[in-house]
């Protein structure tokens, strides 16, 4: 799996205001957005979960090779599973991340972890929603990645579980190019809400001021 801009921004954006002890990575592919917050909290438990057998090798791997590999643990499982098992032993987490797949399209590629990351048919926004309602704890928050398009969707299924938008920051490649991805972060608690735009590039390669400040403790070069 690449290291893709999506899970780079959602691990450099995703709130900490609620110092969390206990964080949750849906779909941790290669575990990066699980590496930058643990660089970013002092959260005690950092757990990935991951149902691709290659993709969760590799984010082991990454996990002990890291500097933080006793605050951080990968599980081999479906989320479906996953949240059902945790909710059943009544574990909670005070944030829970994901970098979900959005790509519902009548077609796959040739690639069977490929098409697991990308692909909503291995795990529906209802199926995700449902099982971060019930493992997320009260004061906790959510926060996704997900496509402009599908915002309000994810949005209006959000509420239906009691998840309420507490900031969104809406992402354009450039200034001159539509929107194309919305960060959000849900709470059970309804607030006002934190509303932003980033843009990426001010031209081909380089990076605009608020995306480098943003990010820049994660990349070697910036």
């Amino acid at each position: 799996m690449k290291v893709g801009t999506d899970g780079v921004l959602l691990g450099a954006w995703c709130s900490l205001k609620n110092s969390p002890k206990t964080i949750l990575d849906v779909g941790t592919g290669t575990g990066i957005i699980s590496l930058m917050l643990a660089q970013r909290s002092s959260a005690v438990t950092i757990d990935g979960v991951e149902m691709d057998k290659s993709a969760y090798e590799q984010t082991v791997d990454n996990f002990e090779n890291s500097n933080w590999s006793e605050r951080l643990y990968c599980y081999n499982a479906s989320f479906q599973k996953f949240a059902e098992e945790i909710n059943n032993e009544k574990v909670t987490y005070d944030l829970i991340v994901s970098n979900p797949p959005f790509n519902n399209e009548d077609y796959f590629t040739t690639n069977p972890s490929r098409n697991k990351a990308r692909f909503t048919a291995f795990l529906t926004f209802k199926e995700l929603i449902q099982g971060v309602s019930k493992i997320l704890s009260k004061s906790g928050f959510f926060s996704t990645i997900i496509t402009f398009k599908d915002e309000s969707t994810f949005v209006s299924l959000a509420q239906q579980h009691n998840l309420y938008l507490d900031k969104i920051c809406r992402v354009k490649g450039n200034k001159n190019s539509d929107i194309k991805r919305s960060l959000l972060t849900f709470s059970f608690i309804k607030k006002e809400i934190n509303e932003t735009n980033l843009i990426i590039e001010s031209s081909r390669h380089k990076y605009t001021k608020e995306y480098i400040e943003l990010t820049n403790s994660f990349y070697l070069k910036m």
